[in-house]
């Protein structure tokens, strides 16, 4: 197989993303923005009909997999722009009869009719940013949803959608492990497929960040965050909801197909404010991202057909950089064939035996290297250690 076939994995989807949110939480440092006032939204979807047909120009002939709106808050969309972007997508590439095309969604935001809505516009899978299953923390996240409307926002997604997952943040500030325990097996009986379990993390640019400078935020220790970790992956096991990548976890054909698109390195446009993607052209493949703020990349996309302000050639090493950083949070692992189709080396063995002295890694019977239970709370660590 040539180094081109290699470096491709004939996986491709589509990211869409809705800068728009009721609030900013205090840990968020994603692309999301707090809206007021008259808002065209119909002139806005216009906009990203427009960059998915610059973008199909760019990648033409893709079969896409998978659909991901994700935000902000993609929820607060209406249903039917939901669905003409979807049916833009499908006009300038082909979508799979059984594709993946999953929709964020805060608990706020629910409704059964508008849920319905969305499920009639073509959105197949739900993920509900729940972030706690305890009202005090929710609060002190910043969550506008109860408790409650969480566990009725997942069981109306459970009725309504063939498949959903919700995310949960713990090692959170006062946290304890009893606490956590008691929260965690309560999410694995109301999870019916798959959950998403974050370690909060303090990300500068955000309201925690400038806490934390500042001695108001305590967090778990290094061996206590250790220890939140092991009994997540003991718990989820025992549910039959293993990890099948460092923070995700799910029952057998319920895993997350955008996510894994991303994790084994494949191909997926970015379309939306802050948007990124990876395009093969020419057998080159491309880094790309679009201007952050709202009006500006609509604005920009008007002016140009997109919103396109970062389009660069990624080189061998940064390609096989990438594939590690992606590959290694998989309990799949990677294939050391791969990585040197899209680096043009060979990962150093001595580093690996190293590692593997460590009980980091492991070499599974196809050939793929893996980081073991062990590793995973240093991924950084041994990724950097095979990236030398």
């Amino acid at each position: 197989m040539s180094r081109a076939q290699l470096s491709g994995n004939d996986l491709f989807g589509v990211y869409v993303h809705w800068p728009f949110c009721a609030s900013k939480c205090p840990y968020c440092d994603f692309n999301s923005h707090v809206h007021r006032g008259a808002f065209d939204e119909e002139s806005y979807v216009e906009a990203y009909e427009r960059e998915i047909a610059h973008a199909a120009s760019l990648a033409p002939g893709r079969v896409v997999q998978s659909i991901f709106f994700g935000g902000g808050t993609p929820s607060l969309m209406s249903p039917w722009a939901v669905e003409r972007i979807i049916d833009a997508i499908a006009r300038h590439w082909t979508v799979e009869t059984r594709a993946e095309i999953t929709l964020e969604a805060n608990p706020t935001s629910v409704e059964v009719e508008r849920f319905k809505g969305f499920r009639g516009a073509g959105v197949n899978r739900v993920s509900l940013g729940v972030q706690s299953l305890r009202e005090k923390p929710l609060a002190e996240l910043g969550r506008r949803h109860s408790v409650e409307e969480a566990v009725a926002a997942v069981r109306i997604a459970q009725s309504v959608f063939e498949r959903s997952s919700f995310d949960l943040i713990y090692a959170r500030p006062h946290q304890t492990l009893e606490d956590w325990e008691d929260e965690l097996k309560e999410a694995l009986w109301l999870a019916k497929g798959h959950i998403s379990l974050y370690q909060l993390t303090i990300e500068q640019g955000t309201r925690y960040f400038d806490l934390h400078q500042a001695g108001k935020l305590k967090m778990p220790d290094e061996d206590l965050a250790a220890d939140f970790y092991e009994m997540t992956q003991e718990l989820t096991a025992q549910a039959g909801m293993p990890a099948y990548e460092i923070s995700n976890h799910a029952r057998p054909g319920q895993e997350s197909q955008h996510n894994l698109l991303y994790w084994r390195y494949g191909e997926y446009a970015g379309i939306g404010p802050g948007a990124h993607g990876r395009l093969l052209i020419n057998n080159q493949r491309h880094a790309t991202a679009a201007e952050l703020l709202p009006f500006d990349w609509q604005k920009k996309v008007v002016a140009q057909g997109h919103g396109m302000v970062v389009d660069d050639v990624l080189t061998w090493e940064e390609q096989g950089d990438e594939f590690l950083v992606m590959g290694l949070r998989l309990r799949e692992g990677i294939s050391p064939q791969r990585f040197t189709a899209l680096s043009g080396r060979k990962i150093n063995q001595r580093q690996i035996d190293d590692l593997k002295g460590y009980g980091f890694v492991e070499t599974l019977p196809n050939g793929n290297i893996r980081v073991t239970d062990r590793g995973w709370p240093v991924l950084d660590a041994v990724v950097a250690d095979l990236a030398a």
